[in-house]
């Protein structure tokens, strides 16, 4: 049975589409409105308020709370300065991808560490041996992305407190309307935006005041369909859709490693000891088998299919989940995984497991698209992600 999140009220009259889906177990909006466009115009052109609560949440303190976290990640966790935040990657003995998600160091012995599955059994196991407390507090804490921008203006306005120094990944400690709410530099869109992390009992206090305050910077509250469009522009992956955890694959090729998730910046070898790092290091001598790139479709082909047929050329405003072939020479050498008519970009674009050999920026390759019922192939190319990366993002 689904619950609501700690917004719920707030957004249970705003969503006229009445259009909601399961998000680990809590009903969250996929649209307000009965198309997503404005909200997707709000991530872009202003500030979109979207609720974020449904991830897991774990609070790690104790002495040994940098020990667990280094053990665990493939980043180098000692590195991290308290108000710092880092993307990671963790792994099996393997070095097999398990999830992913963000570490915050709160401090010297306190990091909150989020994430898309649940995590506390694998946590709790790696633990042994260390004095350290973890907590989950998915249920405790309620979290909104502000994500747009005009979104840094919005929160200068409301917030007691400083934002102005918080650097991309940084967060800091501020009062909204009293209430003690954590800013992270973060987020899903690939847009300038900020993450706010508060104690459950104080989220509707939050959201009433950005509500308040937003008519002045195009605030509006965002669902899933627009937050998928944004981030496939910004190029980020989807568990469960462009990779799978390895506890919940049923298939070899379901089953990545950071290196071909594009993620082998953020493998440290420099560290001496993490969870899958012996596998990690053979795998980095020998070439890779395969890697997720990005996806560019050549559009006009695409419209000749449909005019061969009499019919206007077709783009979803949404974005697809569903896996098509991509071929080169013929052959099958991976597979689309997500893809979307990018509004802000003017093209249909989309992120693909690929063969090595085909995994160069530049390479042409083909991806299946069906029109009428029937089969053809468009024209791609291996593209640079992230797709659209704003320089308000970082600045």
């Amino acid at each position: 049975m689904l619950v609501g999140t700690p917004f719920h009220d707030r957004i249970l009259p705003l969503c006229k589409s009445l259009n909601y889906r399961d998000w680990a177990g809590y009903y969250t909006a996929s649209a307000y409105e009965t198309h997503h466009d404005h909200e997707y115009n709000a991530i872009r052109n202003g500030t979109a308020l979207i609720d974020i609560s449904p991830l897991f949440k774990y609070l790690i303190t104790g002495p040994g709370a940098v020990h667990l976290v280094d053990r665990v990640i493939t980043r180098d966790a000692h590195r991290m300065r308290p108000g710092q935040v880092v993307y990671t990657p963790w792994c099996n003995e393997q070095g097999r991808v398990l999830d992913d998600g963000t570490v915050t160091r709160l401090g010297e012995q306190a990091f909150r560490w989020t994430a898309a599955e649940p995590n506390l059994r694998w946590l709790r196991q790696q633990s042994a041996g260390l004095d350290v407390h973890i907590e989950d507090v998915s249920e405790q804490v309620a979290a909104l992305a502000l994500q747009g921008p005009t979104s840094a203006a919005l929160l200068r306005s409301i917030v007691d407190g400083d934002i102005e120094g918080v650097k991309y990944f940084g967060m800091t400690s501020v009062k909204i309307a009293g209430a003690d709410v954590d800013v992270s530099r973060t987020g899903y869109t690939g847009d300038l935006g900020y993450e706010l992390w508060m104690d459950r009992a104080e989220a509707l206090k939050v959201w009433d005041v950005l509500v308040a305050a937003g008519p002045a910077y195009g605030l509006m509250p965002a669902g899933m369909l627009a937050l998928d469009v944004s981030r496939v522009e910004a190029g980020l992956l989807l568990i469960d859709v462009d990779f799978f955890s390895v506890r919940k694959a049923v298939t070899a090729a379901q089953i990545y490693s950071p290196f071909e998730l594009g993620l082998g910046r953020l493998v440290d070898f420099n560290k001496e000891r993490f969870v899958g790092r012996a596998a990690l290091v053979a795998e980095r001598t020998v070439a890779p088998r395969r890697r997720i790139v990005g996806l560019t479709l050549d559009w006009p082909s695409v419209e000749r299919l449909y005019e061969a047929v009499g019919l206007p050329p077709m783009a979803l405003a949404t974005a697809s989940r569903v896996a098509v072939p991509v071929y080169a020479g013929g052959v099958q050498i991976g597979r689309m995984t997500s893809s979307t008519w990018s509004p802000v970009l003017k093209q249909m674009i989309g992120l693909a497991t690929v063969n090595a050999s085909h995994m160069a920026v530049g390479t042409t390759v083909e991806v299946e698209h069906t029109v009428e019922a029937v089969r053809h192939r468009a024209p791609a190319v291996v593209t640079m992600t992230p797709f659209f990366n704003p320089a308000r993002k970082t600045a």
